[in-house]
């Protein structure tokens, strides 16, 4: 058995077995097989999909490639939460600290940026001296003592993924349901938790396109975290436009902080959908005594408190997070509606891209983030605008502000008709089958 067998084997849309399968994962963890014939493989996989019983011995394989957390030591329940992506998307920084007040642990390892969506390590790493690089007993002590905490993925949690997952980010193979299952799985079945929820992206701003896409992935991913075990269930949302009106590093976590303070907008009404859901998969809670337990920690203030605590206990400077003005920010440009009328619609993956180009984001596996520059949205679909009104502001360094610009406002379309009204949700899957919206 040679790579470029396995190679030529899906390329020409055959099954590949389980032995094949583990040979190209535990040789491209081990560095026998290289770059160029890993992403040969990873395209072969994009253009011509996996079998359910490939899709589960990758996530398998990928699990396996190293240790798996045994959470069990915490002595209460352990919620942990998914998102596939997209622009905007800060959920995870809002909701650890939400749950924790909840009374349930997030012990959470979270990924970096991947194509032109951002990563919430970061994210997190925007804040000055935090550490996303604790040690397991660390990272144990802080969920014990705080209830949450945040850190990049371990060397030894699924190994595979980390390697597989930066080669994707920069050889066009984000985009493939087998390749997104298998890696969301794999981590997700190593990190321990025993409550998952997967919130799915679908949208011009996400990596599936339809939320008929994103059912399907939802219900592989639903349907192997079952096999395992867990208490799983997917929530599928809209990403036709930016999830959060802050996009960018700093200007994301000062979007968290405005919605850890009560502020309603989209960003608010994700978050609580997601949190809703995940208290009442925990068995603790039913959808009503969540929304109750979700809304008094956003209240009482609790949940804003928690959050610097988090940060605090990860050596980060939690000054920032009562004080968001102290974040550095690039200087403003500004992005103007051409005529009057309504926003019907909005590239949301354009917007990504145009944070990418101002250095918030990475085309290459080396790129160093830039945190001060981003975009802050000043409409959203259905807003009615008039010529010169201000549609985002865009925070810079120098660096790619024409291409941005050009791709903000190419990225807006303004009509005559406002547009039917844009749901958060489309549909919600767990092992009972499927809710529709």
């Amino acid at each position: 058995m040679t790579v470029l067998d396995i190679i030529e084997k899906k390329k020409t849309k055959q099954e590949l077995t389980n032995e094949e399968i583990c040979y190209f994962v535990n040789g491209f963890t081990s560095g026998e097989i290289a770059d160029y014939q890993a992403s040969a493989l990873l395209m072969a996989i994009l253009l011509n999909g996996m079998t359910d019983q490939e899709t589960y011995n990758l996530t398998m394989a990928m699990l396996n490639s190293g240790d798996v957390v045994d959470m069990s030591a915490l002595g209460g329940c352990v919620v942990d939460k998914h998102s596939t992506g997209g622009i905007g998307d800060s959920t995870t920084l809002a909701l650890a600290p939400i749950l924790a007040c909840c009374g349930v642990y997030v012990a959470k390892m979270s990924g970096r940026g991947l194509g032109f969506t951002g990563g919430t390590i970061d994210k997190l790493e925007s804040i000055p001296d935090f550490d996303t690089a604790l040690s397991e007993q660390e990272f144990f002590d802080v969920v014990k003592r705080v209830g949450c905490a945040v850190i990049g993925q371990t060397a030894n949690l699924a190994p595979a993924d980390k390697k597989i997952y930066a080669l994707r980010d920069v050889t066009g193979t984000v985009n493939s349901i087998p390749l997104i299952c298998s890696s969301v799985m794999s981590k997700k079945l190593a990190s321990g938790s025993d409550t998952i929820l997967l919130d799915v992206k679908y949208g011009s701003g996400a990596f599936m396109p339809t939320p008929e896409s994103a059912l399907e992935l939802a219900q592989k991913m639903v349907a192997i975290g079952t096999l395992a075990g867990k208490r799983i269930g997917a929530l599928i949302t809209d990403m036709q436009q930016p999830l959060s009106d802050h996009i960018g590093n700093s200007l994301e976590i000062i979007g968290i902080i405005d919605v850890l303070r009560g502020k309603k907008n989209r960003l608010y009404n994700e978050i609580k959908e997601v949190a809703v859901r995940l208290l009442a998969l925990t068995g603790k809670y039913d959808l009503v005594t969540a929304e109750k337990a979700f809304q008094q920690a956003i209240d009482s203030g609790s949940a804003l408190t928690k959050f610097a605590e988090m940060v605090q206990a990860q050596h980060g400077n939690a000054e920032y997070i009562y004080n968001p003005g102290k974040f550095r920010l690039g200087t403003i440009d500004a992005v103007t509606a051409s005529c009057d009328g309504y926003v019907t619609e909005m590239i949301a993956a354009d917007i990504g891209r145009a944070v990418t180009h101002l250095g918030g984001g990475r085309m290459t596996k080396a790129d160093v983030i830039d945190f001060s520059v981003g975009v802050v949205m000043k409409v959203a679909i259905g807003d009615k605008v008039k010529k010169g009104d201000v549609l985002a502001q865009i925070y810079h360094n120098g660096k790619g502000l024409e291409e941005a610009k050009s791709l903000i406002k190419n990225a807006i379309t303004i009509g005559n008709k406002q547009p039917a009204e844009h749901k958060i949700a489309y549909a919600y899957v767990d092992k009972n089958g499927v809710k529709m919206y």
